[in-house]
């Protein structure tokens, strides 16, 4: 690993040397970390396949096959496992390790595109982004934009907003009164206020990658206990002050698609990059999933 801009970045860092931890797969995405079993889950998108990677152990298991193209993955304040699938069309929910059941899979009557990423307010409801990245050439495709979407506990889903090229990406701010989500099309990630009722405003762009030319998308992020913006990106992975000051960008390997907190005290990032996972260790804290 490679850290690239100022000193402020590298205070952040534990260890300037990542770890593998698993490799051999097609495509690694939406890592997650269960606290309550002590394991990362990810997805291999092509693969059809959710794997469960332990510490200390060589290699994976498989989770779930198949997943219908999985994608991003997060848990609910009842541990239960909320997944976007691509071929799947929907957002589904599972008890850990027991079947899986259809949140959400129409907007209107209309078929949503390809659920993408995902992550759970306080209040319980569910907001993910439905980009096309699963449709193949856009067969099949019913609604007329990408959303980003809030699905609230009683089960009413909302269009938030209906401006993005192709949504990725998403992450509260730690007070969640902030909604950063990225354009992985666009190159931009774009920052909204949350409003009491569950709705977003403004929408500024907060981080620009346009005209950087390095290999690399926003993609999947997350945010530390301090606020700060860990997001994949050119290069590798930004990570961004609030008050938008680039702190620098961590090149690894293969530049990541998404990436995670983990760990006992979740300050172990965990990144899926291409083939291949790896772990770097931090001196933050990120928050963990269904912990608000």
């Amino acid at each position: 690993m490679r850290i690239e801009g100022n000193d402020g970045l590298s205070g952040l860092i534990a260890t300037e040397a990542e770890t593998h931890v698993a490799g051999g797969f097609t495509f690694t995405e939406g890592p997650v970390w269960v606290a309550a079993d002590g394991c990362l889950l990810f997805s291999d998108i092509p693969g059809d396949t959710i794997h469960r990677w332990r510490p200390g152990t060589a290699g994976t298991e498989v989770y779930r096959h198949p997943s219908r193209n999985s994608n991003g993955l997060t848990l609910d304040h009842a541990g239960n496992l909320l997944a976007c699938e691509h071929s799947g069309r929907r957002v589904s929910r599972a008890p850990y390790g027991g079947p899986e059941e259809t949140l959400v899979d129409r907007f209107e009557g209309k078929r949503l595109n390809s659920p993408n990423d995902i992550i759970v307010h306080s209040s319980g409801a569910l907001y993910f982004t439905d980009p096309t990245y699963g449709l193949k050439g856009g067969s099949g495709k019913e609604l007329g934009h990408q959303g980003v979407y809030r699905l609230a506990p009683d089960g009413t889903l909302t269009l938030l907003d209906d401006t993005f090229t192709q949504p990725n990406g998403l992450a509260f701010s730690p007070d969640e009164s902030l909604l950063y989500v990225g354009d992985s099309k666009e190159l931009i990630v774009r920052r909204f206020g949350v409003e009491s009722d569950g709705a977003i405003d403004g929408g500024e762009v907060f981080v620009d990658m346009r005209g950087d030319g390095r290999d690399g998308l926003p993609d999947g992020m997350k945010v530390d206990e301090d606020g700060r913006l860990w997001t994949t990106g050119a290069g590798g992975v930004w990570v961004v002050e609030p008050d938008g000051r680039l702190l620098g960008v961590l090149a690894l390997p293969r530049y990541p698609a998404n990436l995670a907190f983990g760990g006992p005290s979740f300050s172990t990032l965990y990144l899926t990059c291409h083939a291949d996972v790896y772990a770097v260790e931090t001196a933050v804290r990120g928050i963990g999933p269904g912990s608000r």
